[in-house]
């Protein structure tokens, strides 16, 4: 289970080519990216470790190479440090060793780490999936690496004309926006004294002496309130948000050159998904899409995963029913007939069932779940189950869940006990569906990554949407491409299944024109 080079930081010869073994490649690779150098693949010491750990029931544990290597010789094991982007050469092209802080240089570790890695991979029940898992975990750092370096295209000049447009010039440091302090004048006047509308505290006080009992600010308590402070409060606060994450000063950091240039991380989130440590990527309001455009002759080609969650529990259940319909474009369409016609109906039974709905409808659409479709119903139970018991689930590579917390344990023996089994139920019942839509989304990207022609790029990447950079003369080859890899990665991890995974590849100037 392959996706395409093998081995060495250390660096062995394998099936495709060259896979550098490193570290952390947060650390490493900017470095060498910043000397023209593109790596095929990679084994990532720091992502394999945590997925180790998780699977050896040692969730948490510190991760580093350091870390592994002190584990195998009894020594203290290190915390983890934040992975910092060397500017320098980085450990592939070093003149001398560096010591790695256990009287080895930190090759020698990181290669004798990697050696007891794969014993440990070779013990676990399913082998051949928590490789695949690893690799696919191990390209995304690569491409999390190559999209913070090449850059998502992003106009600076249409961003500071929407951002213009919406809030007036850019004022003076310290001070807001015109428009901004325009409604906050507005709403100083409908409560008739001075209110700081960044302030909860002065909302919440300001509510009261109007004779107006509020539990928060937030936006969906505000609007049931009748008042005339209401109004100009909710647009200040969408307009202040606006302007407080992705306003001139984020521009100034995180945009040069007309490229905005995240952070990632991946598996930042404990199902495997990706998170960001700086820029705010994985948030971009669909108002600052129009600012993402394409370079002159190039295009953006985008494409998302329709129904991601439906189909991968579809075909991690077997359930035969479920499967043909997500064999169809529209999987909730095609199971409209066992709702009595209504596709809403299927839509909030399928729903209901990965997140533990109870409300309205639910139960009622539940009970024909399980008669229509038992296999299905019954995997995502079982998961449920576990999770109220106190034990680990896995998704389908083998990523596996955090343990509960020992206020759980506190909590489950008491009288809330029955409330916190069941909300830990909910998180394990959503984790081996999501945790594998990850699994599956990481390893089209892996593939996808490397059938690109040059010089086309990834440059953005969201839950079960990708977008590259490509010439214009790319268009019809990129498109292909990532309904080629969505298919080699529907193989890879289901096999042969009736199980269809669509995704339409689109190509726009921009990428508001998208959605």
């Amino acid at each position: 289970m392959e996706l395409g080079g093998d081995a060495g930081g250390v660096g062995q010869r394998g099936v495709g080519g060259v896979r550098w073994v490193w570290g952390d490649a947060r650390r490493v690779y900017p470095g060498i990216l910043a000397r023209g150098v593109r790596v095929g693949r990679c084994h990532d010491v720091a992502l394999t470790e945590a997925l180790l750990l998780g699977a050896e029931g040692r969730f948490g544990e510190p991760r580093s190479a350091e870390a592994a290597y002190a584990r195998l010789h009894g020594l203290p094991v290190p915390e983890d440090r934040e992975a910092v982007a060397e500017g320098g050469q980085g450990i592939l092209f070093e003149a001398e060793p560096r010591e790695a802080g256990f009287g080895v240089d930190e090759a020698e570790l990181v290669e004798e780490v990697y050696r007891d890695q794969l014993e440990r991979i070779g013990r676990l029940a399913e082998p051949g999936r928590f490789r695949l898992l690893v690799a696919a975990e191990s390209a995304g750092a690569l491409i999390a690496a190559e999209m913070g370096f090449f850059g998502m295209p992003w106009r600076e000049s249409v961003h500071d004309a929407l951002l213009t447009e919406l809030l007036g010039a850019r004022p003076a440091h310290g001070m807001r926006p015109s428009k901004l302090q325009a409604l906050a004048d507005e709403v100083a006047a409908a409560f008739g004294q001075p209110v700081n509308p960044d302030s909860p505290q002065q909302i919440v006080k300001a509510f009261k002496a109007a004779g107006v009992t509020v539990e928060s600010t937030r936006s969906w308590v505000l609007k049931q309130v009748d008042h005339p402070g209401v109004k100009p409060l909710l647009a200040y606060k969408e307009l202040a948000r606006l302007y407080s994450f992705h306003g001139w000063v984020w521009a100034d950091q995180w945009v040069k050159g007309d490229r905005f240039r995240a952070e990632y991380v991946v598996g930042g989130v404990v199902s495997g998904r990706w998170a960001t440590s700086g820029g705010g990527a994985l948030q971009i309001p669909k108002l600052m899409r129009r600012a993402v455009v394409a370079d002159e002759g190039w295009t953006l080609v985008v494409a998302d995963a329709a129904q991601l969650e439906p189909r991968v529990l579809a075909a991690m259940a077997g359930d035969g029913g479920l499967a043909r319909a997500a064999g169809e474009i529209d999987l909730y369409a095609a199971l409209a007939k066992a709702f009595g016609g209504q596709r809403d109906a299927a839509k909030i039974a399928m729903l209901s069932a990965m997140y533990g709905g109870t409300s309205g409808d639910a139960p009622k659409l539940l009970a024909v779940m399980r008669q229509r479709f038992p296999q299905a119903y019954a995997f995502v139970e079982d998961a449920a189950r576990a999770g109220e018991e106190g034990r680990l689930v896995r998704s389908w590579l083998g990523r596996t869940s955090p343990p509960p917390s020992e206020r759980w344990r506190v909590l489950v023996s008491g009288p809330e006990g029955t409330r916190a089994a069941r909300d830990r139920g909910r998180f394990t019942r959503n984790f081996v569906v999501q945790a594998t839509a990850a699994e599956w989304a990481a390893t089209l990207m892996a593939i996808l990554r490397n059938h690109l022609p040059d010089p086309a790029r990834i440059v953005f990447f969201q839950h079960d949407e990708v977008m590259v950079h490509c010439p214009l003369t790319q268009t019809t080859t990129v498109q292909a491409a990532i309904t080629a890899a969505a298919d080699e990665a529907t193989r890879l991890l289901f096999g042969e299944t009736p199980v269809r995974f669509p995704m339409e590849a689109i190509a726009v100037s921009c990428y508001a024109d998208a959605k």
